[in-house]
């Protein structure tokens, strides 16, 4: 489409005056609203772009000219039109020596958010990942750095692309040990929880939230709330002695009563048996990828119900027929044997399993989760028959010892004549 008839006359002067032709485009662009009208807005500033980069003004020139030409765009304050203007003006930019990245900077985070106010996180992703941060001709510090893939990061993190997120958090890492500014610090530390959330690592990411909830740059409602989420992970990650001391954490804390969370909270630290109607009301607060299903079909919540019921049943029971287990745990018999076995297997459950008999002895005791494989099972599992064996010849020595001094007592001659003492 064409430009409106009075911009691509004042644009035709400007190319034809022989004078100093920047003070024209700074003028034309002082005037744009009045030359301009809405429907042709964007046509009429990609020719005065197309222009005056056409003129060869010198840099100095163009530098101004420029600044003029984005100062116009933020006037404007018209999504849209800062979108497409400023693409196609960043694209001729590119085609331009380096000395201009300071302008394609500023019209860089110009158009990255205007695409995050039309919620097109990816697109203000991607154009933030194109603002040179590393030329030669324009020095950026690194809380100037950090500040634009921060940005990089929480944009992609909108759209749930963790994979992408963590990408540009990993460059954060090496970095913002030299950054003072507590906001990024602060939003680097939440990007990181959240990057563990999204893929997961709930543990880590509960740590992080819990961590978050006390930093006094942020709200008493934020506050709150981050806590919320730091139970919500530790909840969901899966159950042994590091999710249980983390669970601790929580528990202790002052804050955790006044949430809704907290009911689930307790019962999951003191190892009591889930009700379906908890897990349920709880699920209906969750986040949609925490509520993802995994390979066998079941959702990370169902997952961690079902270790945590199966670590409350070991502390009710010392042996169970896993018909009564599956019961209990709402599946079928193969399933809770499985779940037992990988529990034990793994160091998150102190037992034995008799598949013979389809019975599970639970040891007691506390799992230590650092010893993995059979071998670690084994030797741990003999380790507390013996010391049960040891104890039970030690007590029986100590009544046949209490016996014979009663009877020595009471009947010396009988024990003279009968025993050796």
């Amino acid at each position: 489409m064409a430009p409106n008839p009075k911009v691509a006359e004042a644009i035709a002067r400007a190319e034809s005056s022989t004078d100093a032709k920047a003070p024209l485009y700074e003028s034309l662009l002082a005037d744009i609203k009045t030359l301009s009208a809405p429907a042709t807005a964007i046509d009429d500033l990609n020719a005065i772009a197309d222009s005056f980069f056409r003129q060869s003004l010198g840099v100095v020139s163009t530098r101004t000219v420029l600044a003029t030409f984005i100062a116009t765009l933020k006037t404007l304050q018209n999504e849209d039109v800062c979108i497409q203007v400023g693409s196609h003006t960043l694209a001729l930019l590119a085609a331009q020596p380096s000395s201009f990245s300071d302008a394609a900077a500023e019209l860089g985070e110009l158009v990255a958010g205007a695409h995050e106010s039309n919620d097109d996180f990816r697109q203000a992703a991607q154009t933030l990942a194109e603002i040179p941060l590393d030329s030669a001709q324009r020095k950026v510090d690194d809380a100037d750095r950090a500040r634009v893939w921060i940005r990089i990061v929480r944009n992609y993190l909108e759209v749930e692309d963790s994979l992408a997120a963590e990408t540009y958090l990993n460059k954060l890492k090496n970095m913002m040990h030299t950054v003072l500014d507590p906001d990024l610090t602060l939003h680097f530390k939440l990007s990181q929880a959240r990057i563990q959330d999204a893929k997961r690592d709930f543990l880590g990411a509960a740590g992080r939230y819990h961590e978050i909830s006390f930093s006094p740059a942020i709200a008493e409602e934020e506050r709150l709330h981050t806590l919320g989420m730091a139970i919500k992970c530790a909840i969901l990650a899966p159950a042994g002695p590091m999710r249980s001391r983390a669970l601790g954490r929580l528990y202790k804390d002052d804050r955790a009563p006044q949430l809704a969370e907290f009911g689930i909270l307790e019962k999951m630290f003191l190892d009591r048996l889930l009700a379906p109607d908890e897990v349920r009301a709880f699920a209906a607060g969750l986040p949609p990828h925490q509520l993802a299903t995994t390979a066998d079909g079941s959702t990370v919540l169902d997952r961690a119900v079902v270790e945590h019921n199966l670590r409350g049943a070991s502390r009710l029971y010392d042996n169970i027929r896993f018909e009564a287990l599956g019961a209990l745990l709402g599946l079928d018999a193969p399933a809770a044997e499985q779940t037992t076995a990988r529990m034990i297997e793994q160091g998150r459950l102190v037992g034995r399993i008799d598949q013979l008999d389809g019975i599970v002895w639970f040891d007691g005791g506390e799992a230590t989760g650092g010893e993995k494989g059979s071998s670690a099972h084994a030797k741990e599992t003999v380790g507390k028959q013996t010391r049960k064996w040891d104890a039970n010849v030690e007590s029986l020595a100590q009544q046949v010892e209490q016996v014979t001094n009663s009877l020595q007592k009471e009947f010396p001659d009988f024990v003279a004549t009968h025993l050796a003492v």
